[in-house]
């Protein structure tokens, strides 16, 4: 019996508000937001791609260990915070170079540290967003240009 793997997808739309403002949409109208380039480029109104990466690799990973704990019975509060280090490449291009995050697991019942050395163990590997960045993302990329793809427009 072949197996039916499962697929989710997400759709998230950017729509202008100014020079690198973007409203962005999402499956529902409450989980909008701004994004922005801090100055000189932008105007810092909302946060910038590094800083949404930060937020969601936090976040996916305090999720995964807080899942782990719960499927254990183990008690505790887990908080992150994430440092990002963005530099220039070796062509001058700002990357996203680096990244750090720090978990901190609070109200840990001692008679549980088995469980939670368990889930120490095996919570990053179920992080979607950590996992798939360690292993790089394919990305495909198209561009339209007035309604066309990129090299079909027609003549002006």
């Amino acid at each position: 019996m072949a197996e039916s793997a499962e697929v989710v997808r997400a759709h998230v739309t950017l729509r202008p508000e100014g020079r690198y403002r973007f409203r962005v949409e999402m499956d529902r109208p409450e989980w909008s937001l701004v994004v922005d380039e801090p100055p000189p480029l932008g105007e810092g109104a909302g946060p910038n791609p590094a800083r949404l990466v930060a937020a969601a690799l936090g976040h996916c990973l305090a999720s995964s260990l807080r899942y782990c704990l719960e499927r254990s019975r183990a008690a505790g509060e887990v908080s992150a915070a994430v440092d990002v280090e963005v530099r220039r490449n070796e062509r001058g291009r700002w990357r996203v170079a680096r990244v750090e995050a720090q978990l901190d697991l609070s109200g840990v019942d001692p008679a549980q540290r088995a469980a939670v050395d368990r889930c120490l163990g095996l919570f990053e590997d179920f992080c979607i967003v950590t996992a798939s960045v360690r292993q790089g993302i394919p990305v495909d990329v198209r561009v339209r240009v007035n309604g066309q793809p990129a090299g079909q427009e027609a003549a002006v």
